[in-house]
């Protein structure tokens, strides 16, 4: 390792017992969607201690942040994303806590290696709220907030290590029946029950699979179902996700699922309502010329990528939308330790987030990331070729 980069991993170990902190603090907090307003205090507290220059509540949503670190003018503008949320009832089993620490960190220790070293350019934290509700990074994406990017790179934790695991896109449904009520043994005749519309949906949904590709995923919960036994069902609500690897697989996915509904509202007399999510996730694109100087990081630090295969397992992030603008990368971290696994989205995982495990994850994080930022601002050929790359991808 040059003398650069060992002046940056040791900028990194000195900010360590911060990083682990914040990672404290911020799991303390546990704060839902679009609600993260300490844990988007303590983000940007800490970086406008480290000479960042701060902008809150940008595009629309008060708790998203931009933190700005400047070298010089021109090229490149490096954005780590920090993720702040957590789930209700699990707190930070999505893991957010170490992503959001990490992305910070890592800028942090990239503008002080940074200084007197980097000609031009500007590191970028950016908060990015509400990623449980797939709202916060595809919110950015539409207001602009990714122009004038270069790369966009966050880490994830994981039971894994992996470089370049892609996410599904994903399409909300919220449907809505409504029917006539009456007394469920007098007069059942002259009621319209909303509830039978609503599982012939799951009848139909469950028939429909068979004929779905197999990277596409269906799954829904019954929100509201009546009132009581002797009363049909005058309204009753279901939420769906729809999920594909691709979004014309996404989209005739949905057509179906959509004539799922139609058809129980047909069979039942019912009248449909269909409410859609404010965004469509589109799938991760992986820049392969960011996952490779990733790998480049990866061997500095004497670690090894897990073989275990990328194509299993996904989920949907707003990440993917990030990936459709800009060069995009979201490797995973380990924060288990030996023969241990925790799935995601469990209590167990949310535990592990600041067990010493999960801290030696984080702080992977913190210096892979920094590394392969230290390698976009000195090395101006992999800007070209992520920004290549991005471009291949998406056959512009």
């Amino acid at each position: 390792m040059d003398p650069d980069r060992k002046k940056l991993i040791a900028i990194t170990n000195r900010l360590a017992p911060e990083a682990e902190r914040l990672l404290r603090e911020i799991t303390s907090y546990a704060e839902l969607p679009l609600e993260e307003t300490r844990t988007s205090e303590a983000l940007t507290s800490f970086l406008a201690s480290r000479g960042f220059r701060v902008r809150r509540g940008i595009a629309g949503m008060e708790t998203a942040f931009r933190a700005e670190y400047a070298f010089g003018k021109g090229k490149p503008a490096v954005a780590l994303l920090c993720e702040m949320d957590a789930l209700p009832g699990l707190g930070h089993a999505c893991g957010h806590n170490i992503v959001g620490v990490a992305s910070a960190c890592a800028a942090a220790a990239l503008a002080e290696a940074g200084k007197g070293r980097f000609r031009s350019g500007r590191v970028i934290a950016l908060g990015t709220p509400a990623e449980e509700m797939g709202f916060g990074k595809a919110r950015m994406v539409k207001e602009g907030v990714f122009r004038g990017i270069d790369a966009a790179m966050m880490v994830h934790p994981s039971s894994r290590r992996h470089v370049a695991k892609g996410y599904l896109a994903l399409h909300k449904l919220r449907f809505t029946y409504h029917g006539r009520a009456s007394h469920a043994a007098a007069y059942p005749e002259q009621g319209i029950n909303a509830l039978d519309a609503v599982l012939l949906l799951f009848n139909g949904i469950s028939a429909l699979r068979q004929q779905l590709p197999d990277t596409v995923r269906v799954h829904g919960i019954i929100t509201e179902g009546g009132q009581a036994p002797n009363i049909i069902p005058e309204r009753a609500k279901a939420y769906f996700y729809v999920r594909g690897e691709e979004e014309a697989e996404l989209r005739e996915a949905v057509a179906r699922v959509k004539a799922c509904a139609a058809g129980a509202a047909t069979a039942t007399r019912c009248r449909l309502e269909i409410e859609e999510g404010p965004y469509t996730l589109s799938p991760m694109k992986v820049n392969t010329a960011l996952a490779e100087a990733y790998r480049r990081a990866l061997s500095l630090l004497k670690l090894k990528e897990s073989g275990a295969p990328t194509n299993r397992n996904r989920g949907s992030s707003d990440i993917g939308n990030v990936s459709r603008v800009v060069p995009t990368l979201q490797p995973n971290v380990p924060i288990t330790a030996a023969g241990e696994r925790f799935e995601i989205h469990t209590r167990p995982f949310a535990e592990a987030t600041t067990k010493p495990a999960g801290i030696a994850g984080m702080m992977e994080g913190i210096r892979a990331l920094a590394l392969t930022g230290h390698e976009l601002f000195t090395d101006p050929g992999l800007v070209r070729d992520a920004w290549r790359t991005f471009h291949l991808q998406s056959g512009t």
